[in-house]
C-alpha cells in the first residue's frame, strides 16, 4: 500500500546548560576561603518516542512547538545545577523525520525496532569557578557559561496505514458512516460515485486512534478495470480488517456481498482473506427488520451488523466491533 501521507512542521528546542557558579568558601575563622562555584546543569534533550496507539499526527498539530528544559546554574560548595527535564514527542509506527529547509530525511522510524531516538542533546552546563583555581589564579572569579541548546524547524511525516477499510458498492452509505464515525468531512450526495478520492478519517475509541479508509464505490467488473473502486483497493491491501457495506434497500442486497468478495479475490487472494464485518446500511428504509434478518441468516459464519446513519443508532456497536478488528479480529470463513 502506498498509503495517505500525513506531515506536519514543528519546532524543536534542546534546553540550554546551566551557567557555572563563582562563589567561595564562606567559613568561620576562614577569611579567604578558596573558590566552591558548582557546575551548572545540562540542558534536556529532545527525544522522539514511538507510541503504538498512535495512528496519526493530528496531536503534533495541536502543539507546533516543543522545548526541552534548560539546565540550573552551579551552586556553591561545588554543588552542581539541576539538569533540565527532557522532552518526549510521541509519534506513530513508522514516522519519517526530515529537515524542513532540505527535506533530507533525518531519521526512519519504519526501518529501525527501536521505540526511542534522541534527535537533539541539550547543552552541556558550564563548569563553576572551583575548576579554575591554580598557582597563579587562588581567587579566579569567573566562570563558563553553559552552552546553548539546538532550535531547529522539521518536518515529521507518517505514511498512514488505515486499520478499517470501506467495502461496498456507490451509494451504499460508506461516506456518510465514515462522517458520523470520524473527524473526516468527505463529499456527500444522494447519487452513486460521490467519492472519487480515498477518504480518511481517524475514530477516537478506548483511548485508541483508528484510522478509518473510505473508497470509491466498486462495481461489478472492478477487478477487469471498470468503475472507480479497482484504482484505490491497494490502499486497503494492509488493512487490518475490512468493513463490507450493504445497501438494504437495494432488491439484490443479498448477492451484494458475494459480488464484493469475488471482486477483492480477484484482486488480491490476502486481501480477500482479511477479517471482515458486513453492515447493513440504511437500516431505517428496513422498518420491518425483515431484510436485515435475512441477511443475517445468509452470514452466520460473519459478524452481521446493521446501521441507519439517517437515525445515527447502532453506532457504539459498530465502533466495538471495527475495535476487535483492529485488535485481530475473526478471519472470514
Amino acid at each position: 500500500m502506498e498509503g495517505f501521507v500525513d506531515e506536519t512542521i514543528i519546532e524543536v528546542s534542546s534546553g540550554h546548560g546551566g551557567a557555572g557558579a563563582v562563589s567561595f568558601r564562606r567559613e568561620k575563622y576562614v577569611p579567604y576561603g578558596g573558590p566552591d562555584g558548582g557546575d551548572g546543569g545540562r540542558g534536556g534533550d529532545v527525544i522522539f518516542h514511538v507510541k503504538q496507539n498512535l495512528r496519526t499526527l493530528s496531536h503534533l498539530r495541536m502543539k507546533r512547538h516543543w522545548l526541552a528544559g534548560n539546565g540550573g546554574p552551579g551552586m556553591g560548595e561545588r554543588r552542581h545545577g539541576r539538569d533540565g527535564d527532557s522532552i518526549h514527542i510521541p509519534v506513530p509506527p513508522g514516522t519519517l523525520i526530515k529537515d524542513a529547509q532540505t527535506g533530507q530525511v533525518l531519521h526512519d522510524f519504519s526501518l529501525t525496532e527501536e521505540v526511542q531516538w534522541i534527535f537533539r542533546t541539550g547543552g552541556r552546563g558550564g563548569q563553576g569557578n572551583w575548576h579554575f583555581r591554580s598557582a597563579r589564579h587562588q581567587v579566579p572569579r569567573f566562570s563558563q557559561p553553559g552552552e546553548p541548546g539546538a532550535h531547529e524547524k522539521i518536518i515529521v511525516e507518517l505514511n498512514i496505514i488505515a486499520d478499517i477499510g470501506f467495502v461496498g458498492f456507490p451509494n451504499a452509505g460508506k461516506s456518510t458512516l465514515l462522517s458520523l464515525l470520524t473527524n473526516a468531512n468527505p463529499k456527500i450526495a444522494p447519487y452513486p460515485f460521490t467519492t472519487k478520492i480515498p477518504n480518511l478519517g481517524v475514530m477516537r475509541v478506548w483511548d485508541r486512534d483508528l484510522v478509518l479508509a473510505d473508497i470509491p464505490g466498486i462495481l461489478e467488473g472492478a477487478s477487469q478495470g471498470l468503475g472507480l473502486g479497482i484504482q484505490f483497493l491497494k490502499h486497503i491491501a494492509r488493512t487490518k480488517g475490512l468493513a463490507f457495506l450493504v445497501d438494504l434497500s437495494e432488491e439484490n442486497f443479498l448477492e451484494s456481498y458475494h459480488t464484493l468478495c469475488h471482486e477483492l479475490e480477484a484482486f488480491s487472494a490476502d486481501l480477500a482473506a482479511k477479517p471482515r464485518v458486513l453492515i447493513g446500511s440504511k437500516t431505517d428504509l428496513d422498518e420491518s427488520g425483515e431484510r436485515l434478518a435475512q441477511l443475517k441468516a445468509a452470514f452466520p459464519e460473519l459478524e452481521v451488523l446493521g446501521v441507519s446513519s439517517f437515525a445515527r443508532d447502532k453506532l457504539t456497536e459498530i465502533q466495538e466491533a471495527f475495535f476487535r478488528l483492529a485488535e485481530g479480529g475473526v478471519v472470514a470463513s
